[in-house]
C-alpha cells in the first residue's frame, strides 16, 4: 500500500513540475515595455522627495540573456536627461524580480534661477513580474550630499506594448 501511494505521489509531483510555467526555469522581460515613474507620489527624507512633479512614462525595449544570471538590458528608449546615468541600463534577475542598481550624480533641483547640485547617489530599483504580465515595484535612491541630501522613493510598474494592430479589412 506504502509503494503504491509513493508511486501515485511522485508522478503527480512528476506532472505538476512539466505544468510549471516557463518563467520558472529563465524569467523573460523581452519586448518593448512602457516604464512608469510614479514621481507625483513619491515620499522620503530628501528635499528632493517633497518637490512634486508628474508622473512619466517611456518606451523602451528589452533583450533578454541567461548565460549565468539573466540580464534583462535596454537596447532601444530614449536617452536620458542625466549625462550620468550608466548606459544602457541593465536588471538582473535575483530569482523573484529584476534589479537595477547603478552609482551616479543626482541633479538638486532647489527652485528656477537656482544652479542644480550635482551630488553622488546610489539607486536600486525592483521590479517584480505579476500575473497579468506587468512588473511592479520601487525605486530607491540615497543621495550622498548637498541639499538633497536623504532617501527618495518611488513606486515604478512596466507594462508591456503590443505590437501595433493591423489594417483593417481585406486586400
Amino acid at each position: 500500500m506504502r509503494r503504491g501511494l509513493l508511486v501515485v505521489v511522485l508522478i503527480g509531483v512528476w506532472l505538476l513540475a512539466g505544468a510549471v510555467p516557463a518563467t520558472a526555469a529563465g524569467p523573460t522581460w523581452s519586448g518593448d515595455y512602457s516604464l512608469k515613474r510614479f514621481a507625483a507620489t513619491k515620499w522620503g527624507s530628501s528635499l528632493a522627495a517633497t518637490q512634486w512633479e508628474p508622473d512619466f512614462a517611456d518606451t523602451y525595449r528589452f533583450v533578454v540573456s541567461c548565460g549565468g544570471p539573466c540580464t534583462a538590458t535596454v537596447v532601444d528608449g530614449p536617452t536620458p536627461a542625466n549625462p550620468t546615468l550608466p548606459q544602457p541600463p541593465r536588471y538582473t534577475w535575483d530569482g523573484t524580480r529584476w534589479v537595477h542598481e547603478y552609482d551616479w550624480q543626482w541633479d538638486c533641483w532647489q527652485g528656477e534661477g537656482v544652479p542644480k547640485v550635482w551630488a553622488p547617489a546610489h539607486s536600486v530599483a525592483y521590479y517584480t513580474p505579476q500575473i497579468d504580465g506587468t512588473l511592479t515595484g520601487v525605486w530607491r535612491t540615497d543621495i550622498d550630499s548637498g541639499p538633497c541630501q536623504g532617501t527618495v522613493f518611488m513606486n515604478v510598474a512596466a507594462y508591456p506594448v503590443g505590437p501595433p494592430p493591423g489594417t483593417f479589412g481585406s486586400s
